[in-house]
């Protein structure tokens, strides 16, 4: 089934394993809650779109609550140049289906204006560098809500959170000063030059996720399944080898192996995993079997201990 198709099987689908379906049903009808929300009480919301699973599955979400009108706001990617090629043809594919509004500002834009500058290295990558484009990109357009779809079970950092976290007036966040959510209830008051990031799915896991594509029969990118890839092998993590944008030493060799990637950030700081599993229910099955975070294949997350937690303060997403 296509991401933007819509069918009586929402309400009709009836299968053995009821209890997941019945917490896929509630995480459903929170987070369309949340994406109504958002609708109601900002004048300029944008929902971040990366062409990973997570915002994939914030597209259909948003579907769902304004069904049968389009999507009321459009969707922004912050292009880090550096994309799986896979990623950004999925992409361009969902937008022209769907008829929204894409939106596209470009890490290399903020790197020749000289407001970033470019990591060399063994371990350079793109991925810090789009806290600054993506501050840009809410002054340019005056966004004043940004839906993005970050899970609790990702990183520390995100537990800290609110399904609506302010930003200040620089996109700063204070992670010691957050507002409480007593009862679910969602407080969209903001000062002049604030904004908030929007998380509808900030309670699911990655295993959530998966199985509501699962459910939903949602296409995703083809780089999620098992595939076989040149990869080579650095500090215990397998990196793909197919394109020029990876470091890699004359000491580390190329070999093919079927691989898949359990996310679909920045190619210099995304590795692959070993894997068989190239349809949705094998997927699900790996993960529910995996005792290790996708975010371990996430080279960034790794360069200190609050890593995540300083860019997020900087205004990451």
């Amino acid at each position: 089934m296509s991401v933007n198709t819509l069918t009586p099987e929402w309400e009709t689908e009836t299968r053995q394993d009821a209890l997941p379906i019945l917490r896929t049903n509630a995480l459903e009808n929170e987070a369309i809650y949340i994406m109504r929300e958002v609708a109601s009480q900002f004048e300029k919301p944008v929902l971040l779109f990366s062409g990973g699973k997570d915002s994939i599955t914030l597209v259909r979400l948003a579907q769902k609550a304004f069904y049968p009108a389009k999507i009321p706001f459009p969707l922004m990617h912050i292009d880090t140049g550096h994309n799986f090629p896979e990623t950004m043809a999925f992409r361009d594919k969902l937008v022209e289906e769907l008829g929204v509004e894409l939106i596209v500002r470009k890490v290399q834009d903020s790197i020749d204006q000289g407001k970033v500058v470019e990591e060399t290295g063994k371990y350079a990558s793109r991925n810090s560098l789009q806290t600054t484009t993506l501050l840009d990109a809410i002054e340019e357009f005056k966004f004043d809500a940004c839906i993005g779809g970050a899970r609790r079970d990702e990183e520390k950092a995100r537990a800290k959170e609110r399904i609506f976290s302010v930003r200040d007036d620089f996109g700063q966040w204070d992670e010691k000063n957050q507002r409480p959510e007593l009862f679910d209830m969602l407080n969209g008051n903001i000062e002049i030059g604030q904004n908030v990031r929007v998380f509808p799915i900030s309670n699911w896991t990655e295993l959530d996720v998966w199985s509501y594509i699962q459910k939903e029969r949602i296409e995703i990118p083809s780089i999620y399944f098992a595939h076989p890839r040149n990869i080579f092998v650095r500090d215990g993590l397998i990196w793909s080898a197919a394109d020029a944008v990876v470091f890699r030493a004359e000491d580390e060799p190329v070999e093919e192996r079927m691989v898949r990637f359990r996310t679909v950030g920045d190619m210099s700081c995304t590795a692959a995993v070993l894997s068989h599993a190239d349809t949705i229910d094998k997927v699900v099955a790996e993960i529910r079997a995996s005792k290790i975070s996708e975010r371990g294949a996430r080279i960034d997350d790794k360069r200190s201990e609050a890593a995540m937690e300083k860019r997020k303060q900087q205004g990451y997403f």
